[in-house]
């Protein structure tokens, strides 16, 4: 039995293709999230949830995404008890809050930030490359302005010198010619 999400506090963090609790100095998910999908039956739900149940988990939710209907169950003493939710769930453990609206659950951070669809994720990723796509753009940009300046100035600083060297040539003094003495 595994399920779609779970919570492990006191077990270090790594990749595991399972979670064998009797591997995991014996320490049971504290919290568990299924998502019903349409092969799940009545009986297999229940029958997880005993599990969870049985080997220690504190919290249990079971979300319907067809139905738009969450279930949570709280460990006491040695069972999941149902709650009852209106609207809004906050998790004991997590401190996160679930959110029912009419279409769909939210699930908000410990500081109300709300967690992303995969969608919504991959489309913030993708504004977040473009973005840094745009600003080094820019700064290629910035940085090519930069070099034809320099290039502009030594190509002048080349033109000044060649024509001093050609008033020097001439036995024209440049400060007769620039007003100035220079350097």
């Amino acid at each position: 039995i595994a399920p779609d999400v779970f919570v492990v506090f006191g077990r270090p963090k790594g990749d595991r293709g399972s979670y064998r609790q009797w591997q995991e100095d014996n320490i049971a998910p504290q919290v568990v999230f299924e998502i019903l999908s349409p092969g799940n039956t009545v009986k297999e739900m229940r029958k997880k949830r005993q599990f969870y149940e049985y080997y220690g988990v504190t919290e249990y939710y079971l979300y319907d995404p067809d139905e738009n209907d969450l279930e949570i169950y709280l460990r006491q003493g040695e069972k999941l008890v149902a709650q009852e939710i209106t609207q809004s769930w906050q998790s004991p453990l997590l401190t996160i809050q679930f959110v029912l609206t009419p279409e769909t659950l939210k699930v908000y951070s410990a500081q109300g930030n709300p967690f992303l669809t995969t969608v919504e994720f991959n489309e913030q990723m993708q504004r977040e490359r473009q973005r840094a796509n745009l600003e080094q753009q820019r700064a290629t940009l910035e940085q090519q302005r930069a070099e034809q300046e320099r290039q502009r100035a030594d190509a002048e600083k080349q033109r000044a010198d060649r024509l001093l060297a050609q008033l020097q040539a001439l036995g024209i003094p440049p400060e007769e010619f620039f007003g100035e003495p220079t350097p």
